[in-house]
């Protein structure tokens, strides 16, 4: 009797630990859906290399479920359509999971293609990472299980910047300039929104959407925007309208206090540092200056690439993922999802939680400032001896806004 109790007890832990690494070994195949050509293909291509670049470094044995990633692009040009058309080849390729952050018309599209997909196909689903796409709708009313978020959404960004803006006595007359989509829209919808509540004396001196991505010359622009009499600009552009937007206040002599959401996004950090005295500050998740393991990866793409690793979202992908595959016991995509709602899971700046209700993790944010490199701040975006440095960091419970997604979970 006692043999036997040892026997079932040892055959037990022999069970569970075959169960703990089932899926040790396993490769796990991420489709990359963006831009990898036309007006934002240098972001892209980028984002691509960052996604290759951080599985490089946390694959096998360097992660905490053993498996093997590895990411392929699928272009889709920057459209919702074509974003749906590489969807359907990635999985009928057998991708099972899908990431893209490169707009938000395009985040939507692939979220309800994927949810209707696994509706559809029990045992064939497919889970989605929207590492960049910030409108807040993706966390709310357009709410999926199989869709999280990593990056802040428009109103937690905004809640940052404005928290930081509010103490700032020289903004007074604001004017705003965003690309007309989604994101655009959201970032003008919750700046006058948030400001209003912490600071009702500052007065909109305009609020400009203009067509994306077809902006040659941003010249008239700016002529409104000195006309307007404005001290500040808040922008959430990003890209190439960006840079151009950057290229045509330099070329105006203005740098009034420029507020923005991805100023050391590709081509942008060459174009602020072309200027005189630009005076901008970002909020993001991210900064220029980490320190240990996070600075050394930097340096080393830099090194490989001659390009800057800016999207800290394709860090916390893989760490996230990796964490929800060892939790899970598994590499399927349901088992996985289900892990990753509500999960913690630690990362080299701290540990951070993927809020179950809504899917949207819950993170600092960081007001970085463009300024000359130091040896306290020494990193130099696109070499340009500039790098954004902290000014201030806000805890995720700061940014942090609600929800009103009703999540429909499998089962």
């Amino acid at each position: 009797m006692n043999f036997a109790t040892k026997t079932l007890a040892a055959a037990a832990i022999m069970a569970c630990a075959g169960a703990a690494f089932a899926q040790k070994g396993e490769t796990v195949k991420i489709a990359h859906i963006d831009p990898f050509s036309g007006p934002f293909a240098n972001v892209g291509q980028n984002q691509l290399k960052s996604w290759q670049f951080i599985t490089e470094k946390l694959n096998g044995a360097k992660n905490p479920a053993g498996v093997k990633f590895e990411v392929v692009g699928f272009d889709n040009k920057g459209s919702p359509q074509e974003s749906l058309n590489a969807l359907k080849a990635a999985i009928d390729q057998g991708y099972r999971y899908v990431t893209q952050g490169n707009g938000s018309g395009a985040a939507a599209a692939i979220s309800d293609a994927v949810s209707k997909h696994n509706e559809r196909n029990p045992g064939k689903e497919v889970v989605y990472i929207n590492y960049a796409a910030v409108d807040p709708a993706l966390t709310n009313e357009k709410c999926s299980f199989w869709h999280f978020r990593l990056d802040a959404d428009t109103s937690m960004k905004m809640e940052a910047l404005t928290s930081y803006m509010k103490d700032q006595p020289t903004v007074k007359n604001v004017y705003l300039i965003n690309q007309n989509y989604a994101h655009g829209q959201q970032v003008s919808k919750f700046f006058k929104e948030t400001l209003a509540r912490k600071r009702p004396d500052v007065k909109i001196a305009g609020d400009e959407l203009h067509p994306l991505g077809q902006v040659k010359d941003f010249a008239p622009y700016v002529a409104k925007i000195k006309a307007s009499g404005a001290d500040t600009i808040v922008t959430g552009n990003w890209g190439t309208d960006m840079t151009l937007l950057v290229k045509a206040l330099n070329d105006a002599g203005m740098n009034i206090p420029l507020y923005a959401y991805y100023a050391g996004v590709t081509g942008t950090p060459t174009a602020l540092a072309q200027g005189k005295d630009m005076n901008v500050s970002q909020v993001a998740i991210s900064h220029s200056n980490y320190a240990g393991e996070l600075r050394d990866w930097r340096n080393e793409f830099k090194a490989k690439f001659n390009d800057d690793y800016y999207t800290f979202q394709t860090y916390l992908g893989i760490s996230m993922l990796a964490q929800g595959m060892a939790n899970a016991k598994s590499t399927d995509p349901v088992k996985v999802a289900t892990a990753m709602s509500g999960m913690s899971f630690k990362t080299l700046t701290g540990e951070l939680q993927m809020r179950k209700t809504d899917h949207q993790l819950q993170q600092p944010m960081y007001i970085s400032k463009w300024t000359k490199s130091t040896a306290k701040d020494p990193y130099s975006e696109e070499n340009t001896g500039f790098n954004f440095a902290v000014v201030k960091k806000l805890d995720a419970y700061v940014a942090s806004t609600p929800t009103s997604c009703q999540m429909k979970r499998p089962g």
